[in-house]
């Protein structure tokens, strides 16, 4: 009860936001497989909490499902039927934006940008984590626009810190090194959090040892605006909407 006290005092100085804007350079970019044209329209499952990350100190921000209002795709971004996507903000180095703009879909690996906070693209190593993280644990009943249990909302910001521990945190020689209280990475590029259920979510990054399920992922990206990660819909769903290109994702899912 104390700690969701504080919480609704903390609500009031929060925005929709995982954190405030960085004036940061693009260095590189990754090579889209396709576009969606999407704007933040809300949240599913979510809290807040408290962030040390990407220059920030004791920011608060949104933790959990992001609700993503898409309109058109061209190539991949086709595979998303123009409705609403649950997806997570990849990384804190900009705002979400409420307008339609047309976003890169990229491939994990090669997300997120801005290159010049996070040192570079994601790699492999992190996205097979981010994967498996995904594939374990993410829970379709997040997503949406209705209200949500404690429980939904605890898990989804649980979900939401161990993805920002991954993408921020340079990798540990084990998954079991990894925790969200403590930032080990020197520089911004680390990441913790306060104000959550820490425990879940380090208990969701020690159990990835590569033996899990993985989920197929692709990054939305936009120069200025924040990075989104979203699943790809099933086989069974891209055959139903019908849409030129499927082989083309499963063949990428047969690889992974």
């Amino acid at each position: 009860m104390k700690r969701k006290i504080m919480k609704l005092k903390l609500v009031k100085i929060s925005a929709v936001f995982c954190a405030a804007i960085m004036i940061l350079p693009c260095v590189t970019k990754a090579t889209p497989v396709g576009t969606v044209d999407i704007a933040h329209s809300g949240f599913g499952a979510h809290d807040i909490m408290e962030v040390w990350a990407a220059d920030y100190e004791g920011t608060i921000g949104y933790a959990g499902v992001y609700m993503l209002d898409k309109t058109y795709g061209t190539n991949e971004g086709k595979i998303w039927p123009d409705s609403p996507i649950g997806a997570f903000c990849v990384e804190w180095a900009e705002m979400s934006s409420s307008s339609t703009l047309t976003y890169d879909v990229v491939m994990p690996e090669d997300g997120p940008i801005p290159t010049t906070l996070l040192g570079g693209t994601m790699g492999l190593s992190k996205a097979k984590y981010l994967q498996e993280l995904w594939g374990r644990y993410f829970d379709p009943s997040w997503v949406g626009s209705g209200s949500f249990t404690y429980q939904q909302s605890t898990k989804a910001e649980a979900f939401s810190a161990a993805i920002w521990e991954i993408v921020h945190e340079d990798l540990p020689t084990s998954s079991l090194g990894w925790d969200v209280t403590v930032d080990g990475t020197v520089g911004i590029r680390g990441f913790r959090a306060a104000y959550l259920d820490a425990d879940m979510a380090n208990d969701m990054l020690h159990s990835l040892d590569g033996t899990g399920p993985r989920a197929d992922l692709r990054v939305f990206s936009y120069d200025g605006q924040q990075d989104y990660i979203a699943e790809v819909p099933e086989p069974a769903t891209i055959a139903l909407l019908g849409l030129g290109g499927a082989f083309s994702l499963l063949r990428r899912k047969s690889g992974n």
